[in-house]
């Protein structure tokens, strides 16, 4: 699930805006309160103005009435410092948590709510607010958290202490997964559905990394581009066969995922773990791959889509090989990739411009 805090450089009325857990909706809080968008076809579903103050974060649980809220912009609705849980259906709080630094990020499925601090997160109960769980970060001022949607599977991924690595708490099996994924600090983070797999990129974003989320072992290394560059966001199709990211460059890059090839991969680490020995070589040129750079053997996207150089949160839609996409200057595309063509760009389906900035009035 992507978001995207928009608070700190605002170009319209627009504060954050984040898809919900199943990327069927997405969230935007303002600065007079919040609205909620359908992806698909694409409509405003509610609007919710409030007298006196912004929302700097809203955090939708899929379709029902229950959100969590925290306040921002220039005159915030409620302290920066407090996640209020809101009931749409009675048009109030009913719960309320606080802290004594402000809140980065809130992370919400049927059963836990998370709040993501700058340097620690707080997992709780959803029926009763009691804490479950507390975790120490790294400097996290980009409210860094992924939460596995699925109620099979209660996955949290965050940053470890260390600078680049993630903190895996797959809390079903009770254990605890530290995976060294960058040597510089993490950029973006993301947990697929089924808490399966995790993928990161550092703040050089050339290179997305995915693991397995019990084991922490690397299974691909995706390839976004030779320039450093700012990613955004990044999503795992529910089938976990595609990824999609987008970043600075304008660019929302979809690739596609092997899964025979991490099975492989996964299947070498284990006999190199047993035995030393390296059989069943993915290719030809496998034998290479730790005299050549990083370059050559790690994977290029699949499809490509442009968007205006301006921040971006992608997911994908309720169709096959389908991206949405929301940009922060009020822009959303929904886009279809074709699976029998390698290297095709996206063949945009919709644009609806739902926020104007200022210079449009």
């Amino acid at each position: 699930m992507s978001s995207m805090n928009l608070a700190t450089n605002p170009t319209n009325e627009l504060l954050f805006v984040g898809f919900n857990q199943d990327n069927g909706c997405f969230a935007c809080g303002t600065d007079s309160g919040f609205v909620i968008y359908n992806c698909d076809p694409f409509k405003e579903t509610f609007r919710r103005t409030f007298s006196n103050g912004g929302i700097g974060c809203v955090e939708m649980l899929f379709r029902c009435n229950i959100l969590a809220l925290v306040g921002g912009g220039r005159n915030p609705r409620y302290p920066p410092n407090r996640v209020m849980i809101w009931d749409d259906h009675q048009s109030r709080t009913i719960g309320e948590l606080c802290y004594r630094s402000d809140v980065k990020a809130v992370r919400l499925r049927r059963d836990k709510i998370v709040v993501v601090l700058g340097y620690k997160i707080y997992v709780y109960n959803f029926a009763d607010l009691k804490i479950v769980d507390s975790v120490d970060t790294a400097n996290n001022d980009k409210g860094l958290c992924a939460l596995s949607p699925d109620p099979a599977s209660t996955v949290l991924a965050c940053p470890g202490t260390q600078v680049g690595h993630v903190r895996l708490e797959l809390y079903d099996q009770k254990k605890t997964t530290l995976v060294p994924a960058h040597e510089t600090a993490l950029a973006c983070l993301a947990l697929s559905y089924d808490g399966t797999r995790l993928a990161t990129a550092s703040e050089k974003g050339t290179l997305i990394r995915v693991f397995d989320t019990y084991s922490g072992r690397l299974l691909q290394e995706l390839r976004r581009g030779a320039d450093r560059a700012e990613i955004y966001s990044i999503a795992f199709s529910r089938s976990n066969e595609w990824l999609a990211v987008s970043s600075d460059k304008g660019t929302v890059h979809v690739f596609k995922l092997d899964a025979q090839q991490q099975q492989q991969q996964q299947q070498q680490q284990q006999q190199v773990d047993g035995d030393g020995k390296k059989s069943n070589p993915t290719s030809s040129l496998s034998f290479l791959s730790s005299l050549l750079p990083k370059y050559f053997s790690s994977q290029w996207s699949f499809s490509q889509f442009r968007v205006p150089e301006v921040r971006s949160i992608v997911a994908f839609g309720a169709e096959p090989n389908s991206i949405v996409v929301v940009c922060a200057n009020g822009a959303f595309y929904k886009a279809v990739f074709d699976q029998e063509k390698p290297g095709a760009e996206c063949v945009q389906d919709s644009f609806v411009e739902f926020v104007r900035g200022p210079e449009d009035e």
